[in-house]
């Protein structure tokens, strides 16, 4: 197995909390930019008076952006450090949020959507990084826990929109004061970040070594939580709304009951990691995910519904850290070229999610659209054993 990156300066105790406290911050800010995009589904839908098909084309190009920037922000990330890259990204976040809400066409929305994502891939590469370098440091597991605060922000962002549209605050007013509120984070907590930059031989190594098969399995398993998770991202407040009789200003609240689960069980995730074991984790949190999809979509109650995403943000909760943490200790092969693997993948359902859902529910329903992701999920189940510690290399 390649070595460590190694870290060109060691850290004191209060710089290295400062480091733990800014990913956490990044991860937050990412969060809250996904949770209020999610709130703005429904307000896109009815302003362009588009059907489910199309929009789910337009919401590809989320995707198609994260995708696209994703090497280029592992190549700079390798290059420059992380915390340049978080700085820009962050940046990108924040001055492109409101332009999602005065778009005023398909093209328009799809263009502004693009570069949406790639800040928010360049800023998911690079605070995953950064939070690696953060945990090796630290000497414990601390991912699911940062993922957490990518959950918690999520709640805030579509909890947050939600409230201000319920009060009567303009969709462009409420996307400006995110905006604000996530130019903040950046400003105060980037130079917190890690400054060093690995060894070059080593970058070059982990960017064009092969993956093994045992990554591109891994990263498999990602494709299909991070469909979910999309589902949930792009789909939970047009289900609520047009399957559910929801008001247009409280459909953002299905995202809402999942983030709130999902943050929960990441809080809780390194400790039930280690008691379950990384594999039962796995396969009983995608049972139950997939248990929430049918839950869902099944019974023809809201509160049924806003259950039913509760269990998927349950189950889901720890599958992709413990996947991360999986491919990084893949014997003889970089642990960077691995998590990069995976994280590929898991954009790729990202990626192709909206647009399928979108067609599938056009030729049928979105309930069934939706049930078919929770039929996907529980097949991730017969992937578990992938992430035990002692399964050898593919």
């Amino acid at each position: 197995m390649d070595t460590p990156r190694p870290l060109s300066v060691p850290l004191s105790s209060p710089a290295l909390l400062g480091a733990r406290r800014a990913t956490q911050g990044f991860f937050l800010l990412s969060g809250i930019a996904a949770g209020s995009w999610a709130s703005m589904v429904p307000f896109a839908k009815a302003r362009l008076v588009v059907d489910e098909a199309h929009l789910g084309v337009v919401l590809l190009c989320l995707g198609l952006g994260a995708v696209g920037a994703m090497p280029l922000a592992g190549h700079l990330s390798h290059r420059y450090g992380n915390r340049r890259v978080l700085l820009v990204g962050g940046l990108a976040i924040g001055l492109a949020l409101p332009l999602l809400t005065i778009a005023p066409s398909m093209i328009l929305l799809g263009a502004t959507l693009a570069v949406f994502g790639a800040a928010l891939g360049v800023v998911d590469v690079a605070m995953n990084a950064h939070a690696v370098d953060v945990e090796r440091l630290h000497g414990r597991p601390l991912m699911s826990g940062f993922h957490g605060l990518y959950s918690i922000g999520g709640l805030v962002g579509s909890a947050g929109m939600s409230a201000l549209l319920e009060g009567g605050v303009s969709l462009v007013a409420c996307a400006a004061a995110v905006a604000v509120l996530l130019l903040a984070i950046v400003a105060t907590q980037w130079r917190r970040l890690i400054a060093a930059v690995p060894d070059a031989v080593i970058a070059q190594r982990t960017m064009f070594s092969r993956p093994s098969a045992t990554a591109i399995l891994l990263g498999a398993l990602c494709l299909v939580i991070f469909l979910a998770e999309g589902a949930m991202l792009d789909w939970s407040a047009v289900f609520l709304r047009s399957a559910r009789g929801f008001a247009i200003s409280n459909a953002g609240l299905g995202f809402s009951a999942f983030s709130v689960a999902m943050a929960a069980g990441r809080l809780l995730g390194d400790r039930i990691t280690t008691r379950l074991g990384p594999a039962r984790v796995v396969r009983y949190g995608s049972l139950v995910a997939a248990a929430g999809f049918a839950l869902a979509c099944a019974l023809p109650w809201a509160t049924s519904a806003l259950i039913g995403f509760t269990l998927v943000g349950i189950g889901a909760s720890n599958i992709v850290p413990v996947l991360f943490s999986a491919a990084g200790r893949i014997p003889d092969t970089s642990a960077g070229v691995a998590i990069a693997t995976v994280t590929t993948f898991g954009y790729a359902g990202l990626l192709a999610g909206p647009a399928v859902i979108g067609f599938v529910a056009r030729a049928s329903s979105l309930p069934i659209a939706l049930g078919c992701v929770g039929g996907l999920v529980a097949a991730v189940a017969a992937g578990a054993s992938l992430v035990s510690p002692r399964r050898p290399a593919g």
